[in-house]
């Protein structure tokens, strides 16, 4: 009859004690099947959102704003987006951002793409209805509480490519008064215009979608110009905040603010009746 025999590790050799079985037996129970399994990424929903520049809104006219009841009269459609939305990942997130896009009374309609990042991202869906800007108003209490944001596996997705739609959590600048409502739900997200990835949205931010049709329009909304501030106003503005003025950040608010107004025109939801395994990408 072979003997049994007891395998230690190389980095146990030597001398069998109490402590180095211990140790190996805890060494071999490790497994790789442990890992968490990868996102689920089947398109669930989709959703379009249709852009247009508005060459009135912030210029000729500073009393003009743009709200569901005063769209811009003399707008030039820049097309259409078709989002696919990741409802089986983050489906709370997915619910909010589609009752955003379809509900009669609060929603992304006729609301600006308020900061554009050339060559990474721009942002829409900021609330506050500050002074001349018409961004979604701030009575969003009907909408459930999203608490996919507490949930570590919502973070996995990165934001690796063009088309990538984000739930803005570490990019978000809603108004600070805004945000200590305690019925306030974040509802601003982001889309990654390329041509490269934006690794620093990682970890921050929820991917939720990715664009399937129209990235063409988002290449053309990365392109607009947006308000740059010299050298000198940028070191005069972080010796402001290092002194603890709070107009430092005011300023900075205006920072890659687009200088044509784009806004979403129009949005709405796409009835998909077999959801796809994996997104289509334009």
């Amino acid at each position: 009859m072979a003997s049994s025999s007891i395998l230690i590790p190389p980095i146990l050799s030597g001398p069998i004690t109490r402590r180095n079985l211990l140790l190996s037996t805890s060494i071999a129970t490790v497994s790789p099947s442990t890992q968490t399994p990868s996102p689920d990424i089947t398109i669930t929903d989709r959703v379009f959102i249709d852009f247009s520049l508005c060459p009135t809104y912030f210029r000729s006219d500073p009393s003009a704003t743009l709200s569901s009841t005063t769209p811009c009269s003399d707008s030039t459609p820049l097309g259409r987006v078709v989002l696919g939305l990741y409802g089986r990942h983050v489906p709370l997130t997915v619910s909010t951002f589609k009752l955003m896009c379809t509900s009669s009374t609060t929603s992304y309609k006729n609301t600006p793409v308020h900061k554009i990042f050339p060559g990474q991202f721009f942002l829409a869906g900021r609330q506050g209805g500050r002074r001349e800007t018409a961004e979604v108003g701030p009575l969003l209490r009907k909408l459930p509480r999203n608490t996919d944001v507490i949930n570590s596996k919502a973070f996995l997705l990165p934001h690796a490519r063009a088309g990538v739609v984000s739930l803005c959590l570490s990019e978000n600048d809603d108004d600070d008064e805004t945000r200590l409502d305690p019925d306030y739900r974040n509802v601003e997200f982001l889309i990654t215009t390329g041509p490269g990835p934006c690794p620093q949205l990682d970890g921050g931010n929820i991917v939720f979608g990715t664009v399937l049709e129209g990235l063409d329009v988002v290449t053309s909304i990365a392109s607009v110009p947006t308000y740059k501030p010299s050298e000198n106003i940028r070191q005069f503005n972080d010796f402001a905040e290092f002194l603890g003025d709070e107009r430092a950040q005011n300023a900075r608010s205006l920072w890659n603010r687009p200088l044509k107004t784009v806004f979403i025109s129009n949005c709405g939801e796409l009835k998909v009746t077999n959801p796809s395994l994996s997104p289509t990408l334009p």
